[in-house]
């Protein structure tokens, strides 16, 4: 199976056999660098910085780096790829693996809108990996994987919305509204796009509200395999924290703790959290 950079899967996941990753890279002043693979978070930070001149771009993975990862695939013995892309809402992504799977004969692509990102992605490329290793077809995954996505849901908190704005993934009113009220907004992902679920003026008000929201899913799906990811960039001290929470109040819930690379740091800004949930 193939996914995009932006699910920021673990190192655990990125040794399995049946996964290979094509990278989403970001411009700055003019020099394109993979994230992850070219340049880290760590090192990255520097340039999502307001005085440091020309504000970063991202870009989706070069059809040409999908097209070799499928025929590397292909010459495996591969014949069909569940490909798990980031919302189609924010990127072109999902669509460039169709794209590509007409430059590959003899291999059938099976592309999955994931409707989000970040480690909220990864849900699914977990799933998908467990149904491999089972033999499940991939209809049955795909099909599966719908039934995730109905049950899932991410929400993350910005420091400024103006990073959102300046990547096209926010409106300007949206961006200018929050930035006039000073507002810490709940954002989510809703038809594929990011849009504000509750402007709310604190951080803590607003992080209490994305944890009422999963104390509501949890007793709906009390007893069910619930898993949870946090996700920040570059903001430790609010992901410890919401994991200590979490931890204390519903010790049954598997957690996973994990950093926002480059590309969709660009768009959220450092100091970002999110917190993302399901059923797998």
């Amino acid at each position: 199976m193939l996914v995009d950079s932006t699910a920021y899967v673990s190192e655990e996941l990125k040794n399995n056999k049946n996964l290979r990753l094509v990278y989403l890279s970001v411009t700055i002043n003019n020099i394109v660098k993979k994230e992850i693979e070219e340049i880290s978070l760590d090192e990255y930070k520097f340039y999502l910085q307001e005085e440091n001149g020309e504000f970063p771009t991202t870009s989706q993975p070069a059809i040409g780096d999908v097209v070799l990862t499928l025929e590397e695939l292909k010459s495996n013995g591969y014949e069909e790829v569940i490909a798990i892309a980031l919302s189609s809402g924010i990127s072109g992504t999902c669509s460039s693996y169709s794209i590509a799977e007409s430059m590959v004969e003899g291999i059938k692509v099976y592309p999955f809108d994931s409707e989000v990102s970040a480690q909220a992605e990864e849900f699914y490329v977990k799933k998908a990996l467990e149904m491999i290793s089972k033999g499940a077809t991939s209809s049955e995954i795909i099909s599966t994987l719908n039934e995730v996505k109905k049950v899932s849901q991410a929400y993350f908190i910005v420091d400024d919305l103006n990073h959102l704005q300046k990547g096209g993934r926010l409106s300007s009113t949206h961006a200018l509204i929050g930035g006039l009220l000073q507002i810490k907004p709940v954002l989510h992902f809703q038809d594929k796009i990011i849009v504000p679920y509750q402007k709310i003026r604190t951080y803590k008000k607003a992080i209490a509200a994305i944890y009422s929201l999963f104390d509501k899913f949890y007793k709906d799906h009390k007893g069910k395999n619930i898993n949870i990811c946090i996700i920040h960039t570059l903001a430790e001290d609010k992901a410890n924290e919401a994991e200590e929470y979490i931890r204390s109040k519903y010790p049954d819930v598997k957690i996973e703790k994990g950093i926002i690379g480059p590309v969709i740091a660009t768009h959220l800004g450092l100091g970002a959290i999110g917190v993302g949930w399901t059923i797998l």
